[in-house]
């Protein structure tokens, strides 16, 4: 198995006042020829927005654009109709396709919201927009990596125009959880949003990645109670 680590505070920096961003990869003004992305895991931004504010209308093309909300509520709306909120424990997914304007505003006036916007390069070009929001609670069982995110519009989560898994779960002190990969061709990169975890000897704490291939599997200890995200997909187009 191969493994590469990333500091939470290796991460790129922008704070525009309104907005305070890390990058994992680059992204925008930060740029780390190093940090590219993870196969078609091109983006994943942890942005804190404060209220009253956000990102007005901007356009998107050829991309599987993820968000989910770690606390408060994004309101979003787009060009092909959808209106509403996006609410903490909520996982929303937009295939760009051949074209795509939103924005995503925070949802109330007075409370902050954090939430992690993530961009995955899609197997299929130019495909009709659309737009999926999903509740994740009746899918979430307790000590498990359980699926929000899939290639198949029948499994439990969203789906996108990828070969690409997602996994959350919250895990207690103490727990051992081992991860199969859905295609052993794949990698994973894990994402740390909250407490402290082992992988093959590297200690994750919050906010900490790690990226891991060349294997079937990887067993995951849990060192303080944490909330993991985990993000197979394939290593090239």
């Amino acid at each position: 198995m191969k493994t590469i680590y990333h500091a939470a505070d290796s991460r790129g920096d922008a704070n525009h006042g309104w907005l305070k961003s890390r990058h994992t990869f680059s992204f925008a003004n930060y740029y780390n020829p190093e940090r590219m992305g993870f196969g078609v895991l091109r983006v994943i931004n942890d942005d804190f927005v404060i209220g009253g504010q956000g990102f007005g209308k901007h356009s998107h093309r050829d991309m599987e654009i993820i968000s989910i909300p770690l606390a408060g509520k994004l309101a979003h709306g787009d060009s092909i109709g959808n209106e509403g909120m996006i609410e903490t424990g909520e996982i929303q997914v937009m295939s760009a396709g051949t074209g795509i304007t939103h924005s995503e505003m925070n949802g109330s006036r007075e409370e902050a919201v954090r939430f992690l916007q993530i961009w995955v390069m899609p197997s299929k070009m130019s495909v009709a927009p659309r737009y999926q929001q999903v509740h994740m609670g009746t899918i979430m069982t307790p000590n498990e990596f359980n699926q929000v995110l899939s290639p198949n519009a029948d499994d439990a989560g969203v789906w996108i125009h990828q070969d690409a898994w997602f996994s959350m779960g919250e895990f207690d002190e103490g727990v051992t959880q081992t991860y199969q990969l859905n295609n052993p061709n794949n990698g994973v990169y894990i994402f740390v949003i909250a407490g402290t975890v082992v992988i093959d000897g590297n200690i994750l704490s919050t906010r900490d990645g790690l990226g891991v291939w060349d294997t079937k599997h990887f067993t995951m200890e849990v060192k303080e109670a944490a909330k993991v995200l985990l993000m197979e997909v394939p290593l090239s187009m």
